[in-house]
């Protein structure tokens, strides 16, 4: 088991590729605390784990606000000791243009998909360095922070923000032995903040097809590993080679 004994916070564990990174670390030996503010859903991927014979619990928590972070991180460390794993999944998207998105819009979307991963990741930290021993932190970005888009204006401009904090919190950490990277994920099973998957969405990639969120959570576990030991401060493309083709159309 490539995760035995450690302990790992997910965040918007209760879906998609949150889902499964759970699942799969679970698999692989680590404890997970599910970190999901929907009760039913992260309850559901709880339940999936202990029936797996993996160990877990559910921590719902605004992940937007620090006093819950802080929290969350105290009590997680009580339940099961230390943090080795932080995985920043969770986030929301705008799905309008620069005309539609409303200042509320924006620092919606803002606070819980980028200002989480600030929070989650300074209070991880602290711990990781509290108790010694580094630690690993992914972030998921997104294929649309790294390329204009006619709607989603918000969304595209934290996840491009997540890409250069990946970057910072990389060179910040390193020192410690806590190594962060990211992957860059497209279209990978349902979209943002929804819980069906339409089969009809049009995907334009090298392999003619959507993502799945196993294929993502295998990435996230690829550098949670030490077999991504010399890997650090990347962003690791999970796109089906979306960003590798021409995007001018002509």
């Amino acid at each position: 088991m490539k995760l035995k004994g450690q302990v790992a916070i997910v965040t918007g564990a209760g879906r998609n590729i949150g889902e499964e990174v759970a699942r799969l670390f679970a698999a692989e030996g680590a404890a997970i605390a599910v970190v999901d503010l929907d009760r039913p859903r992260g309850q559901r991927t709880v339940e999936a784990i202990k029936a797996a014979s993996g160990d877990a619990e559910l921590y719902l928590t605004d992940v937007s606000k620090g006093a819950d972070v802080a929290a969350m991180v105290k009590a997680v460390v009580v339940r099961f000791g230390r943090v080795d794993i932080l995985v920043n999944n969770v986030a929301i998207s705008d799905n309008k243009n620069i005309f539609e998105c409303t200042e509320e819009d924006w620092d919606r979307v803002m606070n819980v998909s980028l200002k989480s991963q600030f929070l989650t990741s300074k209070y991880v930290a602290q711990q990781m360095v509290a108790q010694g021993g580094g630690g690993k932190i992914v972030n998921v970005g997104s294929t649309s922070g790294w390329q204009g888009r006619p709607r989603a204006i918000a969304y595209s401009a934290a996840k491009a923000a997540v890409a250069n904090f990946t970057r910072a919190l990389a060179v910040q950490l390193a020192p410690h032995k806590i190594r962060v990277n990211a992957i860059v994920p497209n279209k990978i099973g349902s979209p943002v903040g929804k819980d069906d998957f339409d089969p009809t969405r049009r995907v334009d990639n090298m392999l003619g097809r959507a993502g799945q969120p196993i294929e993502a959570a295998k990435a996230i576990m690829f550098l949670v590993s030490e077999d991504s030991s010399f890997i650090i401060g990347e962003n690791l493309f999970v796109d089906g080679g979306t960003m590798a083709m021409d995007q001018t159309g002509v």
